[in-house]
């Protein structure tokens, strides 16, 4: 027999206390009738998601204890911009392919860009500002929501943007932004349109540039090619299917989804003509 740890009647069948440890009658074995000075872990919060073990026991290996944390809904971060070296060596990967792009063009169009190399490497370096504006406007976007958000090299698109480079047919789609955390559909739908309207807002810049400044033939052409490309980038994503930017922003507010959608069609046929007349 036991005695209680309360009133010290013995018992055959005495009550271990789970948060003092001692022992009780039937009549104190709860922690509120033998006023348990440990009664406090009863009421303590505990984490949302049990501790994550590693390793074995006795197996001579350590055996490391990780928590996982969810962030709640709403969260928002501190917005600051930032790059990994990782992200940073994707990003330099994805420029080199589309300034691959860029400089296969005189292969397929007959033009005098070899006479003249100037238009040639600006035609390359636009193409390559234009792909990765796109992805870090998404980037930044996201970041400031406080979303974790990073560029990464996708093998199918890369290999796709490389085989374009001895192609008539450019696709231009290395990679893409990695977006992960926790998000409404409104977050969701703003960082998503950011992209294409960098695209849009670069064709008109450089359509006004092609019509205000005085420059030569091959040069014009690289620049209306810049329009067109801009314009299609952005009509293609903004196709409301799959994961496409287009789908999100469909989802988000379909009147800035038509508005944006129908300006880059404008474009892309405005570019496609313009350019089939040099």
């Amino acid at each position: 027999m036991v005695k209680c740890s309360s009133c010290d009647l013995e018992t055959y069948m005495p009550f271990k206390c789970p948060y003092c440890e001692q022992y009780f009658c039937v009549e104190h074995r709860l922690p509120e009738n033998h006023a348990c000075p440990e009664s406090w872990r009863a009421r303590a919060p505990r984490d949302r998601s049990p501790p994550l073990l590693t390793g074995k026991k006795g197996s001579g290996s350590p055996v490391f204890e990780h928590k996982i944390t969810y962030a709640q809904p709403g969260y928002r971060g501190g917005g600051v911009i930032s790059f990994s070296h990782t992200e940073l060596k994707h990003l330099l990967a994805g420029g080199l392919l589309t300034l691959a792009i860029g400089l296969s063009m005189p292969l397929w169009w007959g033009t005098d860009f070899y006479a003249s190399p100037l238009p040639l490497i600006v035609l390359a370096f636009l193409f390559a500002v234009s792909f990765l504006s796109h992805e870090l406007a998404h980037k930044v976007a996201a970041q400031q929501y406080g979303l974790w958000a990073e560029f990464r090299i996708t093998p199918f698109g890369a290999l796709i943007t490389l085989l374009s480079t001895i192609s008539p047919f450019k696709i231009i789609s290395p990679g893409t932004v990695i977006v992960a955390g926790v998000a409404d559909k409104d977050v969701i739908g703003r960082t998503a349109v950011v992209g294409p309207v960098t695209n849009i807002v670069f064709a008109l810049a450089f359509f006004v540039i092609t019509h205000l400044v005085q420059v030569t033939h091959v040069m014009s052409y690289a620049l209306m090619y810049t329009v067109m490309i801009n314009a299609f980038i952005a009509l293609f994503n903004l196709l409301p299917f799959g994961i496409l930017d287009g789908f999100k922003v469909f989802e988000w507010n379909k009147l800035v989804w038509l508005i944006i959608f129908t300006l880059s069609i404008v474009l892309t046929i405005y570019g496609a003509t313009s350019f089939s007349l040099f």
